[in-house]
């Protein structure tokens, strides 16, 4: 009975570490952009990503954007949510939506070192700025201090946000009720050079 009993505890123990190892996130090496340009020009001195990487991940994030950004019933709630100057219609971000219906503009982008590509995951996020100064991806799961910088993010970052498309634009009472559209991101993080 004793050698069984060993046999038992540590195969107890293995199936422990082995359960507690997968429940850490994956880590991915994540940099963010104000514009294609800023990326195009870090790829050109070697950064972490290729030129094509950049602009693949641009185009992901502005498809990205018309298909999830947050959406206001007037110009006035998107400018208090993401402040002055910060908002478009949808019409001209679509090249055919409402022109009733007002979303933030893309205040950069968040790219991902994704391998292999996952499925639900995006290799790269639109950020938007915050009437608060913070800019945050399109599922508000993050707030970040900067649109430029590198860090390490977990995967659950790059997660891609439900559709907005055709859905009731939020008015000042409902952005008022969700305490504004940067201010409920999960986690905050910071970008260093």
């Amino acid at each position: 009975m004793t050698k069984r009993s060993k046999r038992v505890s540590i195969a107890i123990v293995g199936a422990a570490a082995f359960a507690l190892a997968g429940c850490r996130e994956e880590q991915v090496d994540a940099s963010a952009f104000p514009d294609l340009q800023s990326c195009l020009e870090d790829a050109s001195r070697g950064g972490m990503f290729t030129s094509q990487e950049c602009e693949t991940s641009f185009s992901e994030a502005q498809a990205l954007h018309v298909e999830a950004a947050p959406r206001y019933d007037s110009l006035e709630v998107c400018q208090e949510q993401h402040g002055e100057g910060a908002c478009g219609s949808e019409a001209a971000a679509t090249q055919g939506g409402s022109g009733g219906i007002f979303l933030p503009l893309m205040a950069g982008y968040l790219m991902g070192s994704m391998l292999g590509g996952r499925a639900g995951m995006s290799a790269s996020q639109p950020l938007y700025k915050g009437a608060n100064g913070q800019y945050t991806n399109a599922s508000r799961s993050s707030s970040f201090s900067s649109n430029r910088g590198a860090t390490k993010l977990g995967t659950s970052q790059f997660a891609r946000p439900a559709s907005t498309i055709g859905k009731t634009p939020m008015s000042r009472a409902a952005a008022a009720s969700r305490g504004g559209f940067g201010k409920s991101g999960g986690s905050k993080s910071g970008f260093g050079g």
